[in-house]
């Protein structure tokens, strides 16, 4: 079993405890110390203070099991607004919000995500910036993705 196998191991009742879930482990080594990132989230958010009683608790476990013996540094956080959706819970949880698409193919979409289930979403498209001499009909302003379709998501951040 890998260390990252480990970890989703010991982490998944400590995240069930605060209907948490796991997002993504990244670990990056380095010539000092190996970095052990946990991104997790739940459906009303993820406060710091269930992100350190995760840590506090992993780490515990960790030490008394003795699965890493060089020096690391954990860190348990939320995915900030620049990290990718990943899981159809991720979607949604973020119904409402604006996304930008990137499909496998190549084609980019950006729209409000109006509906998410397990295996895909709907996006509510913008009306065209040009005003056009055919009215656009509303049917064609919907569009449902299959997750599998999807290279990268992310929430568009507005300031207005």
């Amino acid at each position: 079993m890998t260390l990252k196998e480990h970890l989703e191991v010991l982490l998944n009742p400590l995240l069930e405890d605060g209907n948490c879930f796991l997002i993504d482990i990244v670990m990056k080594p380095s010539k000092v110390s190996q970095k052990i990132t946990i991104l997790v989230d739940s459906d009303e958010g993820i406060t710091i203070q269930q992100c350190t009683s995760i840590s506090r608790r992993l780490a515990k476990q960790l030490e008394e099991l003795e699965l890493i013996t060089e020096a690391y540094t954990l860190e348990v956080s939320s995915p900030g607004l620049d990290q990718p959706l990943i899981l159809p819970r991720q979607y949604q949880k973020n119904v409402g919000r604006n996304l930008k698409l990137t499909l496998k193919n190549g084609e980019i979409l950006q729209g409000t995500l109006t509906n998410a289930n397990d295996s895909q979403i709907t996006l509510q498209l913008p009306l065209p910036k040009k005003k056009s001499k055919v009215p656009v009909e509303d049917s064609s302003l919907i569009r449902t993705v299959e997750l599998a379709d999807i290279a990268k998501a992310m929430i568009e951040i507005s300031f207005k």
